[in-house]
This record gives structure tokens, C-alpha cells and sequence, in this order.
């Protein structure tokens, strides 16, 4: 096991994450070949692991187990099998409750970014909205990732080498011109802000209009306005939100009230 993945996963906090898997993992299976590594192992593994702690906890630290062996796939060996992925596995530690969270409409969203004046404010906002970005994608952002509508993520969080995020035109065009002016080489971050000052220019543009607004509330709204409005799900997972599987994208979907059901229906049959 001489070709573990250097830091696959550049935040601070989610490298303390998987420290807690990863390092354990590796004093157990350091010495062999990861393709060696039997499922049976591996729950055994996760057992002696999560010994006493929380359903959720035990749920984390599958997924991040699971990840760790789909970086080797998609990565170093395209042939190597994650032994996560076994329905015996699965049954034990998968998420046994599907989390639906409150989706903010899209006109709220829309006076959010409108009354917020500072463009570098505003095209932070707006790439979490309309690009569907995390708030760390949005930050790691230099100059020489901008291609047109097309922007290119170094290093995303899925693990492979780069991504693409389109943004719309007019985004794009407003978030181009501001590069430039800010960045001096093509390395230097569009963004060079903190993740706790993004979150709160996040936090202060929700107050503006009443509410209480995270980073993710914005991903999440991408998603779910794009669903709404007829694109196929399909789409809405690989393109906009890059998720490898469905099942994840369906968990960002907001519910739909009675109110909602009743317009979608007279819209359907009149």
C-alpha cells in the first residue's frame, strides 16, 4: 500500500475528518496491496472503528471510507473493486434516513443578490446560486480557471484530478472582467477570502431580506430551481451539482407543499 493519494481533500477541516479513518486504516492495512483488502475486512474494520459511537457518526465514517477507495479507482487503479460497495456493507452503515431541507424560493434568492451591492459579494453569491458551487469551490478559484462559460476545478472534493462548472453568460462575462481587474497572474485566486468571510458575506446577504442564508442553501436552491423548471435529473446531478450518484442529488431536492403540488397540477391540465 505504497501509492496512497496525497491530500485528496484540500480543507483543513475535512482532512481532520478523514484523518480519523484514514490513519487507523492505514496502521491496520499498511502493509499490503488495497486490493487486497477482503470486504469482510473491511467491515470488521468499521465495526472495531465506530465501536459506541452515534448512528450518524458510523455513517460518516463509512462514506469516507468508501471515498478513499474510489479515489484509488478513479485515480491510481482503475481496476481495483471498492469492498464498501457489498450489500451487507451497505445495509449496516448506509444512511438509513433520507434528510429533506427547507428550500428557499427563487425569487428570495434572486432580492438576495440583487440588493447585494459589492460585485465581489454579488459574483460569490451568484456562482453558489446559478453555478451550483460550494463555497470552497468558489474560493479556490484563480484567474486561469475561467474559460468563457466553462469554469475548470484543480482538485474538486469527488476526488478526480479537475471538473467543469458552466455558469450563465452573463455571469460569466461579469465574473471575467472583475478576474481581471483583481487577479495580477493567472494564479492568483479571484477570491482570496476566508471560508468564515465567506460565510458571513453569505449570512449578511440573507439578512438584507429576513433570513437565515448559508453557503449551501444557495447550492442547494440550484438544484432544485433547475429541477422545477424541467430539467432532467439527470443533468441536474452530473452537470450542475456533480454528484456520482442520483440517490444524492434526490436528497438536495426541497419537499413540495400542498400549495406548490396544487400550481403544478392547474399548470399540467389547466
Amino acid at each position: 500500500m505504497d501509492r496512497l493519494p496525497q491530500e485528496p481533500f484540500e480543507k483543513k477541516n475535512t482532512l481532520r475528518s478523514y484523518q480519523a479513518v484514514i490513519e487507523p486504516f492505514c496502521q491496520a492495512f499498511g502493509e499490503r496491496e488495497i486490493c487486497q483488502v477482503a470486504p469482510d475486512e473491511i467491515l470488521s474494520f468499521l465495526n472495531r472503528l465506530t465501536e459506541g459511537n452515534k448512528a450518524y457518526t458510523k455513517q460518516v465514517r463509512y462514506s469516507q471510507l468508501s471515498c478513499f477507495f474510489n479515489f484509488v479507482r478513479n485515480n491510481i487503479d482503475s481496476e481495483s473493486v471498492n469492498p464498501c460497495d457489498t450489500p451487507m456493507i451497505r445495509k449496516i452503515y448506509r444512511q438509513k434516513v433520507t434528510l429533506r431541507w427547507e428550500i428557499i424560493e427563487k425569487e428570495i434568492i434572486d432580492e438576495v443578490i440583487f440588493r447585494t451591492e459589492k460585485i465581489r459579494n454579488r459574483l460569490m453569491l451568484e456562482l453558489m446560486a446559478r453555478g451550483g458551487m460550494r463555497v470552497g469551490e468558489v474560493l479556490k478559484l484563480r484567474l486561469k480557471d475561467i474559460q468563457d462559460q466553462k469554469l475548470i476545478l484543480q482538485a474538486p472534493k469527488s476526488g478526480k484530478e479537475w471538473e467543469i462548472v458552466f455558469i450563465p453568460q452573463k455571469v460569466a462575462e461579469r465574473l471575467r472582467d472583475y478576474a481581471h481587474q483583481v487577479c495580477k497572474k493567472s494564479e492568483d485566486r479571484i477570491f482570496p477570502v476566508s471560508y468564515e468571510t465567506a460565510r458571513m458575506i453569505v449570512s449578511k446577504a440573507g439578512k438584507l431580506v429576513g433570513i437565515h442564508l448559508r453557503p449551501h442553501d444557495l447550492r442547494r436552491h440550484s438544484a432544485t430551481f433547475a429541477s422545477r423548471s424541467g430539467v432532467p435529473i439527470e443533468i441536474v446531478s452530473k452537470v450542475i451539482l456533480r454528484h456520482s450518484n442520483l440517490s444524492t442529488t434526490q436528497r438536495y431536492l426541497g419537499t413540495i407543499n400542498d400549495v406548490e403540488a396544487i400550481r403544478w397540477i392547474n399548470n399540467l391540465y389547466g
